[in-house]
């Protein structure tokens, strides 16, 4: 008998287009179990604005993971603090999210799910609500007991880690330290070996400034943290190379000599990434002791409800959940 995995999916932000892709969703079938944390009334609703056949069955997990039926929406209920209208944020719905994905996680840690996909949230209406919330990796990171993670964002041919996320240009040398790179990148590589089933994981990092610092003349942040940092990974044997200058290591021959690009900020490595596979790419987070995967967009409130929506990057986030699963710990 097949072992399916059972892939939990938090539909994120009612009022966006969430719900409308786990509806989109359900009319493909995986070779897993997916079951969608949401409001059923919300997800009937929305099905019925979206004109989609769907039958919705709330899930039992005491029972063996088998895939859905094509149109079938398995689903775990959470009730809305109030009715939600597509496109329209309700600050009373907050906390509807946030149990949403404390159920995930929950879930996750406790062995019940096998991977979490996320839909995307609104931070702003979440904070408009009184509740402290900076994003879903810090609370999943919070919640998992984890102090670093790193986030990455992969289409079939690229992947693109990141030495820091969300942070003015200003204040990025300063968060680049020996101590969090070395760690940063050996979340990398483990979670590689772990996860990807790549035993020798091929990181390209990247410098900080134009030309990768240019021998100093252009800043020293090569010399003084990052190259010291792959030195001491190369004693250990690791397969890791740089720094190198951003603006050539994208190139698409040698892209080939790697498994992934560790970027030293966001707007160095994500814009030619999403140029590459916006609307197909995922978000993965890495460092967590579960596997998380996101789409690469917002909640597009403007497309909520009338079906413009496309769900290609919940498919491919869904399809990386599959294939780190089935890679987990094959080495």
């Amino acid at each position: 008998m097949i072992d399916y995995p059972r892939i939990v999916i938090t539909a994120g932000e009612p009022a966006g287009i969430g719900p409308d892709l786990c509806l989109q969703m359900a009319q493909h079938q995986f070779p897993c179990e997916l079951i969608v944390i949401a409001d059923p009334t919300l997800l009937q609703q929305r099905a019925n604005e979206l004109g989609l056949e769907i039958s919705l069955t709330e899930a039992d997990l005491k029972q063996k993971p088998y895939p859905s039926a094509k149109g079938e929406v398995r689903y775990i209920p959470v009730s809305l603090s109030h009715t939600s209208q597509a496109g329209k944020l309700d600050k009373r719905n907050a906390e509807y999210v946030l149990n949403s994905l404390q159920i995930a996680l929950d879930g996750c840690i406790n062995n019940q799910f096998d991977a979490m996909v996320t839909a995307p949230v609104h931070k702003g209406v979440i904070n408009d609500a009184g509740i402290e919330f900076t994003g879903h990796t810090e609370f999943l990171a919070d919640g998992a007991g984890v102090d670093k993670v790193v986030m990455m964002l992969a289409t079939e041919q690229l992947r693109v880690a990141l030495a820091t996320t969300h942070l003015p240009l200003k204040e990025v040398s300063s968060q680049i330290t020996q101590s969090s790179l070395t760690k940063i990148i050996s979340i990398i590589e483990t979670s590689f070996q772990n996860q990807f089933g790549i035993t020798l994981p091929r990181i390209a990092v990247c410098g900080l400034n134009p030309h990768a610092g240019e021998g100093g003349h252009l800043g020293h942040e090569e010399i003084d943290v990052i190259s010291p940092v792959i030195e001491q990974f190369k004693l250990q044997n690791s397969n890791i190379t740089g720094p190198w200058p951003a603006d050539t290591v994208f190139v698409d021959e040698k892209l080939k000599q790697f498994d992934v690009v560790l970027a030293m900020y966001h707007d160095q490595g994500l814009p030619v990434l999403k140029h590459h596979g916006f609307g197909q790419a995922v978000n993965v987070t890495l460092g967590l002791p579960f596997i998380r995967t996101s789409v690469d967009h917002g909640t597009a409130l403007e497309l909520a409800g009338t079906g413009q929506a496309k769900s290609t990057s919940l498919i491919a986030a869904i399809n990386m959940a599959l294939t780190m699963n089935n890679n987990r710990n094959v080495l």
